[in-house]
């Protein structure tokens, strides 16, 4: 008997898998009807073109692609839509925390995306080594998949994703054309939060565009040039927005607003320090996506004699608080992305370290953006979602397909540490760990879910 006929024979469809349940609406009839056609054969679409139909030719120079497999998200091996049960089955939204690199040339940002993102973008001794983006997509630490993975023996562990953007290097006077120019700057206008790569180490081989390393001067230069960049953004756009509002008056707080966030960037503040004041509204400028409105997290690419300097570190931690700082050296954040988990945990404890750059980082971007991670586990897979915290159990269930919140009826929640105390689901629910609820939940980080809707 196939994957498929035995799901269908047993009732359950791919929200089983993931770790949901279908409603039971229409179950008898929906029996019913699989009864009176023949099981397929195979997991994926027919290995021949329907009846009456020629079969398509494969492009020029390319091979007709095998049939699917059907995997465990509704997608073959070739990529398409699977139907299962009657219906299209659900494909997964990704929604992951993404992260804007800038700083001036020669700091490290390259380095240091290399080490983060595991790939080799080019990291060289000269200004503007990076002229078109660097992305790279990696996965989100999580230990708590790997617990999950050992107690559901699920096949593959999925963490949530997050996404680095790295740009060209930033040179003071580039909203007026100097190095490069700021038209890189919309590289990264839709990422979620910045980045800011700050060189505080000393090595005469490695020029410096202004000739010495100050860290207090350079992110000075770099909010500058974020918040001119800004002020271009705004100034366009106010010009369209005072004829649209004339004609809609609904537009009257929007060009309200971005007429007050244009006095605030003359004046030479962030978007983010005003709102933080209580003075703007960032909602009504979302549409904008202005660079200094981003959660900006400053990271200070040291030397390896500083990382363990825990003077140096409060110092260089000093110059932005309020605003989040993470110390890091790019050169050996390079080194323990080479290593196994233990090896390079080792490395990292000879520095005084217990976790990496990449850990710290995504930990204090989650934190700045107010996001966390529920958990499903089943044969499958365990996979982490990604959420807003304060979101309710439909629109995490909504994360993975619109579908679940639409016809969201209720979740089976245990905490992730009840869940591995417990060392079962079903011992979780005997202890009275496990519980139903309803669309009013909040989720909590680090649920353990199973959703149960109907569509």
């Amino acid at each position: 008997m196939s994957r498929l006929t035995s799901l269908r024979s047993g009732g359950r469809g791919i929200g089983h898998l993931l770790g949901y349940r279908v409603g039971g609406h229409g179950r008898q009839r929906r029996a019913a009807r699989r009864q009176a056609r023949p099981a397929p054969s195979h997991c994926g679409p027919p290995p021949g073109p329907p009846l009456g139909r020629p079969a398509r030719p494969a492009p020029s120079g390319r091979p007709a692609p095998p049939p699917g497999r059907l995997l465990g998200h509704g997608r073959s091996s070739t990529g398409q839509s699977s139907t299962l049960l009657g219906r299209r089955a659900p494909e997964v939204v990704v929604v992951g925390l993404s992260i804007g690199i800038v700083g001036l040339p020669n700091v490290g940002k390259s380095t240091l995306f290399n080490a983060l993102t595991n790939n080799d973008a080019l990291a060289a001794n000269y200004p503007f080594a990076t002229i078109e983006p660097n992305i790279g997509a990696v996965s989100v630490p999580d230990p708590r998949l790997d617990e999950l993975a050992k107690l559901y023996a699920s096949e593959r562990v999925v963490p949530a994703p997050v996404t680095f953007v790295d740009i060209a290097g930033i040179v003071k006077g580039a909203s007026e054309g100097e190095g490069l120019g700021n038209k890189f700057l919309a590289a990264i206008r839709e990422t979620d939060a910045i980045c800011q790569v700050v060189r505080a180490f000393e090595d005469p081989d490695v020029i410096h565009v202004d000739g010495r390393v100050d860290p207090l001067s350079d992110i000075e230069i770099i909010n500058t040039e974020l918040v001119l960049a800004d002020l271009q953004t705004v100034e366009n756009r106010l010009v369209k927005l005072a004829k649209e509002a004339r004609m809609r008056p609904e537009l009257a707080p929007v060009l309200a607003e971005v007429t007050k966030a244009r006095d605030i960037l003359n004046s030479g503040e962030t978007v983010s320090l005003a709102a933080s004041r209580g003075v703007l509204d960032v909602g009504l400028l979302a549409e904008l996506h202005l660079l200094s409105a981003k959660p900006c997290v400053y990271v200070f690419n040291v030397d390896e004699a500083a990382l363990g300097d825990e003077a140096r570190r409060a110092e260089l931690a000093a110059l932005v608080a309020p605003a989040e700082s993470v110390v890091v050296c790019a050169q050996i954040e390079a080194e323990v992305a080479a290593l196994d988990a233990s090896d390079a945990a080792e490395l990292l404890a000879g520095y005084g370290q217990t976790e990496s750059g990449l850990a710290q980082l995504v930990r204090i971007g989650f934190r700045a953006l107010g996001l966390q991670t529920y958990l499903t586990a089943g044969p499958k897979e365990s996979r982490a979602w990604t959420i807003k915290i304060g979101d309710t159990a439909p629109q995490a269930a909504g994360v993975i397909h619109t579908d679940f919140q639409k016809g969201f009826i209720k979740a089976e929640i245990v905490s992730f540490e009840d869940l591995v105390a417990a060392g079962s689901l079903p011992a979780a629910r005997s202890a009275g760990k496990a519980r139903i609820e309803g669309k009013d939940y909040v989720m909590q980080d680090g649920d353990v879910v199973e959703f149960r809707f109907n569509v």
